[in-house]
């Protein structure tokens, strides 16, 4: 990259008062009934009312739109009354986002749409040009296979400008293993021409404890993706909390619920703020698994069924000979390209070859 494009890649700043920011003002007006007051007051919305849905991690209106009355019951101080009234509230102020649209219309939103590459040009091939906004992929396989060094790669791809194949976007980055290293970002960055201290800026770093402090820190992001700034989050890995805080099958059940409702969260997040969600995720052994999620090798992608229906896109990763890498697209909609497999060398260097 040459050196008039590192400049481009400057730290990015995040305005408080974007208009995508839930206010007041974002609900309509009422006439007052009162005989004695001829002033314009909120359909039973009122400021202390946004602080709290702020509090809750309900940023914006459509935030507000795609949660439930059950959920909204449960911010202290809301009663069924003050939920129907904000229910009523944010269909008058967006009623296209309480309805039908044409296929049109949603091909128009479409075009959001943003590639981020993988540093690779043949592991972009495969991928139509790479993880995808508004959606969820997951990278799953064992130990030491590369699932990591691809998100350290990728967070500095997401700032590059988009005619590099970058997304010219902050990233979020949750850690649950304890695997990031800021040095490591430091060297991919040089690689691509990119001041290593920007790209550092560029990151939002959080150390996830437990799978109910990695859905809090979803609620924090919501407000910083509410600025517009960002367009990749990562999850490294997904399953890591959960498995820990979630032992046997007694209590399988209920891990999966709150999986499910964590995975819900970011879908929402990523289609509402344009991000691309990138997780990474464990395998387990299970000689009995159907081939549906199994390898030859009976391993398996921790997670079930919900975690296999959340991912947009699913790309299964593995040890090749030596220090090479093997990686296949288990599943990605918008890609009619046959199954690849790619082998590696060294930093991403990827020499892919065709059909399996």
């Amino acid at each position: 990259m040459s050196s008039s494009s590192i400049s481009t890649v400057s730290r990015l700043t995040v305005s408080p008062s974007s208009p995508i920011f839930l206010s007041v003002q974002d609900f309509p007006y009422q006439k007052s009934s009162s005989a004695k007051s001829d002033y314009n007051h909120r359909v039973g919305v009122g400021a202390a009312d946004i602080t709290k849905l702020k509090a809750n991690g309900f940023y914006t209106v459509a935030s507000v739109h795609g949660a439930t009355r059950k959920t909204l019951l449960k911010i202290k101080g809301f009663s069924e009354v003050k939920v129907e009234k904000i229910k009523e509230a944010i269909q008058k102020c967006q009623p296209s986002a309480s309805g039908f649209i044409t296929a049109m219309e949603l091909g128009h939103q479409r075009k959001r749409v943003v590639r981020i590459s993988t540093g690779s040009k043949q592991f972009d091939s495969i991928l139509a040009g790479g993880f995808q906004s508004m959606s969820i992929s997951e990278v799953y396989g064992e130990f030491r296979c590369g699932k990591t060094q691809l998100a350290h790669t990728m967070s500095v791809m997401a700032q590059l400008p988009k005619d590099t194949g970058g997304a010219e976007g902050k990233v979020a980055y949750i850690d649950t293993e304890g695997t990031f290293r800021p040095e490591r970002i430091a060297q991919i960055a040089e690689r691509f021409g990119v001041d290593p201290d920007s790209a550092l800026e560029n990151i939002a770093y959080a150390r996830a404890l437990n799978s109910e402090h990695q859905l809090e820190l979803l609620n924090t992001l919501s407000k910083e993706f509410a600025g517009g700034e960002y367009r990749l989050l990562i999850i490294d890995s997904i399953m890591n909390c959960f498995r820990v805080d979630y032992c046997g099958r007694g209590e399988l059940a209920d891990r999966q619920q709150k999986l499910n409702q964590f995975l819900m969260k970011l879908a929402h997040m990523a289609e509402e703020f344009n991000v691309c969600v990138l997780m990474t995720n464990q395998v387990q052994s299970d000689p009995g698994a159907s081939a549906l999620f199994a390898g030859a090798d009976g391993r398996k992608p921790v997670g079930g069924h919900i975690l296999a229906h959340a991912s947009t896109t699913r790309v299964l990763l593995r040890k090749g000979r030596g220090d090479e890498r093997v990686a296949k697209i288990q599943d990605s909609p918008g890609n009619n390209l046959p199954k690849e497999r790619a082998r590696k060398s060294g930093c991403w260097e990827m020499a892919w070859r065709e059909a399996w």
